[in-house]
């Protein structure tokens, strides 16, 4: 199973599973994927970022899993627009969503950098490194592309992506 961040023509995010990447083209071309905000079926893969899980039974004393992140992703897409009415409004929720999820990655972006050595596009190198053994366990993130995240998973390096939205100046 392959979890792809995904987004549409007006940049809405959201996250589906597929059984493979052959699943997702397939599903892709027959417009069977729609954008739960907009239902635009114009849907395409979103800028992702992979992480390593330790495999089972092994912890780490921190308890945190081992993450990567792509380069950073464009910005993130404006709030939708909203409407003034006496009630809240579908948009008003939407947005309201929207914010939350942005502070959650703003605040996983930081726990990131904060806990996890930076590999910089060396990443799958470095995790296959740790995952067999031949370097310490650690926590690490960096770049990689698709097919080398696809490959360390073929492997049985477990690689996660998440969301890598710019910093906010606050």
């Amino acid at each position: 199973m392959i979890l792809y961040t995904l987004k549409c023509p007006k940049d809405h995010l959201f996250e589906t599973w597929f059984r493979d990447s052959a699943a997702y083209d397939g599903q892709i071309k027959a417009a069977a994927v729609e954008c739960p905000v907009c239902g635009s079926t114009e849907v395409e893969k979103a800028i992702m970022a992979p992480s390593v899980v330790r495999s089972a039974g092994r912890s780490r004393s921190s308890g945190g899993v081992p993450a990567v992140s792509a380069a950073p992703a464009a910005p993130a897409p404006p709030a939708p627009p909203m409407a003034i009415s006496g009630t809240t409004t579908k948009a008003m929720r939407e947005a309201e969503q929207s914010a939350k999820m942005r502070q959650a990655l703003g605040q996983l972006r930081r726990q990131v950098e904060d806990n996890f050595d930076y590999v910089g596009p060396e990443f799958a190198e470095e995790a296959r490194k740790i995952h067999y053994g031949e370097t310490e366990e650690r926590a690490i993130y960096g770049e990689t592309s698709d097919e080398e995240a696809q490959a360390l998973e073929e492997e049985g390096v477990r690689v996660r992506r998440i969301p890598w939205l710019p910093r906010q100046n606050s």
